[in-house]
């Protein structure tokens, strides 16, 4: 191909759809931050496609109940820090699918500098299938942080070993 051709094919409109299949239709897509969380549907579900939350837990009541009444079914959320955890529970306990991503497998693209374009980003790629769900143990499986001594180090362990602990926390 000479540099004329070149040139054209570059500077022709581009369709960017590549015809993939849609996996989850019915997702959200959020966006984790330590004072607030933005979150995005499908623009055919809500007129207002995103919405803002703050972190306390009453907000967090009020973003599953508005997922649930647009019909939302599965959620993409990166595991920023330890922000994602109340999240992750309420949304879990409330019924929703919740896929936990791994954020190095979302930040690879230039661009998306705000929290509205992540969000939106986050739920066009979970839309297509195109997020891995990271592994999070199920309750049977407990959390106790440093204790001292000969274990100081942080473990997660059956959550029968746990029974009684005042530090720990059933996950």
């Amino acid at each position: 191909m000479n540099r004329k051709h070149r040139k054209k094919a570059v500077n022709e409109p581009q369709d960017w759809s590549l015809n993939l299949e849609v996996v989850h239709p019915n997702a959200a897509g959020i966006d984790i931050g330590n004072e607030s969380h933005y979150v995005a549907v499908s623009p055919d579900r809500d007129p207002i496609p995103v919405r803002h939350f703050a972190c306390f837990t009453e907000d967090l009541h009020r973003l599953a109940d508005w997922l649930k009444s647009r019909g939302i079914v599965t959620v993409a959320m990166q595991s920023t820090g330890v922000y994602w955890l109340p999240v992750y529970e309420i949304l879990t306990e409330e019924g929703l699918e919740v896929f936990l991503v791994n954020a190095r497998h979302t930040k690879n693209l230039p661009g998306r500098k705000t929290d509205v374009q992540e969000c939106q980003w986050l739920l066009q790629l979970h839309t297509f299938g195109l997020l891995n769900n990271s592994f999070r143990p199920r309750r049977r499986f407990a959390y106790c942080g440093p204790i001292g001594g000969s274990e100081a180090n942080t473990w997660l362990r059956p959550a029968h070993a746990f029974k009684g602990c005042r530090r720990c926390s059933l996950r």
